[in-house]
């Protein structure tokens, strides 16, 4: 499937970008949608982090062992296709399912109701997403190429978070549902569907290539399952013993995950800091928070990115969007004046600079941390790769869904409440943007000295080039 230095034909970075607006858009619908159990249907906080947390750390620790099986599948259809189908319609379907919530059945059924039908849902979100990243990362071993399938995979998915924040416009618009809960259930039709077919588009599109004869790959037997434990957590080992992967990781994890962490709070401070808890009056400023910023990376970010990479390097892109982003963080404590909605707006492009960015680029420096492990143990082990980054991605998550809830009960905001405690609100906005700034710096502290840059990567990738053609020369 590997393009050798080649070109990547654009309807194939399509085709794999058009997976990746499926797989954004049912964490940004989620997040969305996550509110009105708070909000609407009279959640606690401790059942709100609950729900964010146990799905999330069942979600990593099953992405380590997807990622093995993907690896070392033989069949007619290669390694990773059959997965991302069949993910895709596990999904599509429990993530329909997980929002038909009844007020009428009471917080504890729906509590336990909706924590069921999650980890169904992300059991189907392993069986798409780890093999669907390992398709990027195989598309090609070009050093720029690779940045490029990832900006045009961004670039689509990034719609995602352009459409997810107009759903609380519908939510919440009585011309439309009655009232929020109604229209959760109706909406995750619409998105479960149309996410489900969009998931299958890298698996009918995009080209594979037969492993049903490869002596290579690892037996996925019953007999074989002792031996393919200790290959998971050894290539657990090996990857985290990788320097270059290691900072990928943790730098992903302190930005993304301080991010999430407060994600959900920019709701809560444009209705509660801007318009005094008045949601009617809030209107769609909370729509326009995530939309505009979405939009903003879509056009400008990502592209910038991907300039800055192929300019001056992924490691120095990496650092100048990270800190453009803290300027960001700090303009949206600056610029969220009560009774003047638009000054946030300023922040916007400083602050889109973090997620706009990261992604294209971990992505696409993961991929040249592939061809470093195949230097060193002669495997190609995308999948393994990409699930431990992932793994790093959905556990601080999960944490993240934990520390949410803790934040809202440490400042006592209680949502759905007319009137907020003293300071609560501030206190709210104090961790919303400090949270992230303190992720991101640690992050750039991190990545200072990441070395594994275009030469180091043109002299793994002839060494590779090198070995392969003696191995075929001995065949």
């Amino acid at each position: 499937m590997m393009s050798k230095g080649a070109a990547v034909p654009f309807g194939h970075k399509v085709a794999f970008g058009l997976g990746m607006l499926a797989n954004q858009m049912f964490p940004a619908a989620l997040g969305i949608f996550m509110v009105v159990l708070v909000q609407d249907l009279g959640f606690p906080g401790w059942m709100w982090g609950i729900l964010f947390f146990l799905p999330r750390v069942y979600d990593s620790l099953t992405d380590p062992i997807m990622g093995f099986i993907s690896d070392n599948t033989r069949s007619r259809w290669g390694r990773r296709r059959q997965y991302v189908f069949v993910g895709a319609i596990v999904m599509g379907i429990s993530f329909v399912a997980m929002w038909q919530l009844q007020r009428s059945d009471g917080i504890a059924y729906n509590f336990v109701y909706f924590l069921c039908w999650s980890f169904v849902f992300y059991t189907g979100l392993t069986l798409f997403s780890v093999p669907y990243v390992a398709m990027g990362y195989e598309m090609s071993d070009d050093f720029h190429e690779r940045t490029g399938i990832m900006a045009v995979a961004q670039w689509i998915g990034q719609w995602a978070w352009v459409i997810a924040p107009w759903f609380w416009v519908v939510m919440y618009d009585p011309a439309w549902f009655p009232n929020a809960d109604t229209a959760t259930r109706t909406l995750s039709v619409w998105v479960g569907v149309a996410c489900m077919l969009l998931a299958m588009v890298p698996a009918l599109f995009l080209p594979g290539r037969s492993t049903r004869d490869d002596e290579q790959l690892v037996p996925l037997t019953w007999a074989n399952l002792g031996g393919g434990l200790r290959e998971i957590v050894a290539g657990f080992k090996e990857a985290f013993g990788s320097p270059p992967f290691r900072k990928l990781c943790f730098a992903t994890f302190f930005i993304f995950n301080a991010f999430n962490t407060v994600a959900a709070f920019s709701f809560f401070i444009v209705v509660y800091h801007l318009f005094g808890g008045n949601a009617q009056a809030a209107g769609i400023w909370p729509t326009l928070f995530g939309s505009v910023g979405a939009l903003i990376t879509t056009f400008a970010v990502i592209p910038s990115v991907a300039w800055m990479s192929r300019r001056i390097g992924k490691r120095n892109a990496f650092m100048i969007s990270q800190g453009v982003s803290v300027i960001g963080y700090v303009l949206l404590w600056l610029l969220m004046v009560p009774g003047q909605p638009w000054l946030f707006m300023i922040a916007l492009p400083f602050f889109s600079f973090g997620i706009g960015g990261l992604f294209t680029l971990m992505m696409s420096m993961t991929a040249d941390v592939c061809d470093l492990d195949e230097l060193a143990t002669g495997k190609r082990r995308e999948g393994i790769f990409g699930a431990i980054y992932w793994w790093m991605v959905k556990f601080g998550f999960a944490i993240a869904g934990l520390l949410s809830g803790a934040i809202l009960s440490f400042v006592a905001f209680t949502p759905g409440a007319a009137v907020q405690p003293e300071g609560a609100v501030d206190g709210l906005r104090l961790f919303y943007s400090g949270v992230p700034i303190i992720g991101t710096l640690l992050a750039m502290w991190i990545m200072r000295r990441y070395d594994l840059d275009e030469q180091r990567a043109a002299e793994v990738r002839a060494e590779l080039e090198r070995r392969r053609g003696l191995a075929a020369g001995r065949g």
